[in-house]
């Protein structure tokens, strides 16, 4: 997993050729993101599941509850199968709207 900092936001992108190796190492490095605005990469090369994107709905509902955002970058999955409030885009570029537009519903307080 490697994991970089910007201005706005922590990129977390996964190394692993293996979800569930990914997804342990994400768990343990979350506690030391807690104040930051999440986008979580995950590489093609790694098989995802509907299943292993719900383990991730908790942490966008707790990150949006502390007034940061979870974004998860993923090009082939089908976001009709997703619920409306997980944010998922197949791009970084549309990530970072992601966060720009709940910054802005954040300040005029949505």
């Amino acid at each position: 997993m490697k994991i970089e900092n910007t201005e706005k936001y922590t990129l977390i992108s996964s190394t692993e050729v293996l979800f569930s190796n990914f997804h342990d190492n994400f768990l343990e490095a979350l506690p030391s993101l807690e104040k930051q605005n999440l986008i979580l990469h995950i590489s093609d090369n790694i098989n995802v599941t509907k299943e292993n994107f719900s383990l991730y709905l908790n942490i966008a509902e707790q990150r949006k509850e502390n007034g940061t955002s979870f974004v998860v970058i993923y090009k082939t999955i089908n976001i009709d199968d997703l619920p409306d409030n997980f944010n998922i885009v197949p791009t970084l570029i549309e990530a970072e709207d992601i966060l720009e537009m709940e910054a802005m519903e954040r300040e005029l307080g949505f």
